[in-house]
């Protein structure tokens, strides 16, 4: 009596195996419905991205160079190089910088003002930043930059108010920048008592002028220091 009772458990446990089976096999074949159906010519903007693994085609990867392309060209993009580039030219007039100087831009972000001073001409522009954005921006810490000291004859920065540490910022500003040559930060408009407090952080420049301008469609009070000693 259990030799029957064992095989007929054999036969139905083969059963259940074999339809385990045939479902599995089933599933695998069978499309999701979360899949981009491949006829669409025209699809929505729900259906351009696939919502699941069953989309196996490659998505074509965007290069740096077609990235940068696309960005440059923006309306947004050149009125605010060009925004930085009227303040550099002011700046040049004074001459606070020649096109044979070397520029170090600090918080560069994506690269505006790095981009503003290669038009002008200068070929030695260093653009630094916590994150890259090549070829105009290498990442770097503003708070302990990567250069050698008396390495640069400017220094600019148009974020020095949102610095996590403004003190440790400038100091390494003026320790790359050489004697004789130019910072100019920026900060949000302001005058008076917070002018002379951003002052006070350099410790070995004189200032040279303050003004309220506009860049990047933001309105900043720019101040400009010399550099007196290392």
């Amino acid at each position: 009596m259990d030799r029957y009772v064992q095989n007929f458990l054999n036969k139905l446990s083969l059963a259940f195996l074999i339809i385990a089976s045939l479902l599995l096999f089933l599933l695998f074949i069978k499309t999701p419905e979360t899949c981009v159906n491949p006829n669409l010519t025209k699809p929505k903007p729900h259906h351009r991205f696939p919502k699941s693994t069953c989309h196996f085609s490659h998505r074509s990867k965007t290069s740096i160079k077609k990235h940068n392309r696309r960005l440059w060209s923006t309306k947004a993009w050149i009125q605010t190089v060009q925004s930085f580039k009227d303040q550099f030219q002011t700046l040049q007039a004074k001459n606070l910088f020649s096109k044979h100087s070397r520029a170090l831009v600090v918080s560069a972000g994506p690269g505006h003002a790095v981009m503003a001073l290669k038009e002008m001409g200068l070929h030695d522009v260093t653009g630094a930043e916590l994150v890259d954005s090549p070829p105009l921006v290498s990442r770097a810490d503003p708070h302990n930059l990567p250069f050698f000291d008396n390495a640069f004859d400017l220094g600019f920065s148009v974020y020095l108010d949102r610095a996590l540490f403004p003190d440790r910022y400038v100091r390494e500003m003026e320790r790359a920048v050489r004697v004789g040559g130019a910072c100019v930060v920026a900060v949000e408009e302001c005058g008076g008592e917070v002018v002379e407090e951003v002052v006070k952080l350099f410790r070995k420049s004189k200032v040279l002028g303050v003004r309220n301008v506009t860049m990047g469609g933001e309105k900043r009070t720019r101040i400009v220091m010399r550099v007196t000693s290392d």
